[in-house]
């Protein structure tokens, strides 16, 4: 069922979440000609460019997908997914039949399969678009999205998504989106997790970061991961990855979680995911995931945490 365009010929867009991932998204849709509406929430961006580019504000989320077409999602996570769709004035008791919703989220695969059949059955339609990229991308519409859905309904909403996207991969069914971000992010991350435990390593041995940074670049670690970590380790700069331990951690969780259910060996993952969640735990989750070779530089209880949560893990 095609829902009703605005007055412009646009459907209307409805926002949650517009965080630092999200206030670029926000910005390409309301910049590029399309209605938008977004949720007032603490964790947001200043609003002020996109309500002055004439965004508009929702006190809840039903009340936002009640004034959508189609309703973008973009929060912390599965707990945030979960609430602000079925939660007490959540998007479903606002939901039009017809509509849409996009979850741009990080999530656990079975969990948005659940909430697929939950918005089908209330007579909407789902899609899971996981990003990759930076808030950076973001601002400049240039994110990669990894679709799960079926192909007609990405072929409906695609003009939406190249508003703030570069490149748009179908990776299957609902649900396959997620599955292929946490797949993404656990080969990102634990490469600079990698890395960061070898620069923490070198500096131990006396090599100098920029021999260190050299060597791999010219070897076999070069690449997107020694890009990230370069400035830090040169300069102190964590501007190229501006992903935070904690944030790491869940992402960590969720592919372990995955890899769990199906069944598939996940030792490297446990160990990246024992170290995150230490640092996390030693107060260092706010810490960017380029800070990762000092942090692991550190004496006495963060590297005691570490240690001891990386043996247990593996164990």
């Amino acid at each position: 069922m095609e829902v009703i365009a605005s007055a412009s010929g646009r459907k209307r867009v409805g926002m949650i979440g517009v965080g630092l991932m999200g206030h670029g998204i926000a910005a390409n849709i309301v910049g590029k000609g399309w209605p938008l509406s977004v949720l007032e929430h603490a964790g947001n961006q200043p609003l002020d460019d996109l309500l002055a580019a004439g965004a508009r504000t929702c006190a809840t989320p039903a009340q936002l997908a009640a004034r959508s077409d189609i309703v973008v999602l973009c929060v912390s996570g599965t707990p945030q997914v979960e609430a602000v769709l079925l939660g007490e004035g959540g998007v479903l008791q606002g939901l039009a039949a017809g509509s849409v919703v996009i979850d741009c989220s990080t999530a656990v695969p079975a969990s948005t399969e659940k909430l697929a059949a939950a918005v089908e059955q209330a007579g909407s339609r789902f899609l899971d678009a996981a990003m990759t990229r930076t808030p950076k991308e973001a601002a400049e519409g240039r994110l990669n999205l990894l679709v799960g859905a079926d192909a007609s309904l990405l072929a409906e909403v695609r003009p939406l998504l190249e508003c703030f996207a570069e490149n748009i991969f179908h990776a299957g069914p609902p649900g396959a989106g997620h599955r292929m971000k946490l797949l993404h992010n656990f080969v990102s991350l634990g490469t600079v997790a990698l890395m960061s435990e070898a620069a923490a390593c070198a500096q131990r041995a006396g090599i100098d970061p920029a021999v260190f940074v050299d060597v791999l670049g010219k070897g076999g670690g070069g690449g997107a991961a020694l890009e990230r970590l370069k400035p830090y380790l040169l300069g102190g700069e964590t501007a190229q990855m501006k992903f935070s331990i904690a944030n790491a951690a869940k992402d960590l969780g969720y592919y372990n979680t995955m890899a769990d259910n199906g069944g598939a060996a996940h030792g490297i993952a446990a160990a990246v995911g024992a170290t995150l969640d230490a640092l996390a735990a030693a107060g260092l989750g706010t810490s960017f995931l380029p800070e990762l070779p000092a942090l692991l530089l550190r004496d006495g209880e963060p590297q005691a945490q570490v240690s001891a949560v990386a043996k247990r893990r593996i164990a």
